[in-house]
């Protein structure tokens, strides 16, 4: 029985590390490789140096972002730290921007 007993807190020292260290990790890491799974081109990224650019060409290892009018650079795709906005909301948002540009108009003439 004391055998036993002398195991139990190495068993619940590794519950604790699985459910608050091993766990959590699994899944931000499961988060990203999703995230890094569905980039495509046109999408609006930022590096995990802060380099913000637009995706412009993309293989399996390296993702080639512009930047401005005139500058790209060429990443690992591993390099991706966040999608600020992926190619078909970029599509969907002229549609309403034009609206708002008018009520902001409209505001500044009756101000």
């Amino acid at each position: 029985m004391s055998g036993a007993a002398s195991l139990i807190p190495f068993i619940l020292m590794f519950a604790v590390f699985y459910f608050l260290l091993i766990r959590p990790q699994q899944c931000k890491s499961k988060q990203r490789n999703l995230m890094l799974g569905g980039i495509k081109k046109g999408d609006k990224i930022v590096t995990i140096g802060g380099m913000h650019g637009t995706i412009l060409e993309l293989t399996d290892d390296t993702v080639v972002l512009r930047v401005n009018d005139a500058t790209k650079i060429t990443f690992d795709r591993s390099a991706i730290n966040t999608v600020v906005s992926s190619s078909a909301a970029v599509t969907a948002a002229p549609a309403t921007a034009p609206a708002m540009v008018k009520e902001e108009k409209s505001e500044d003439i009756k101000g």
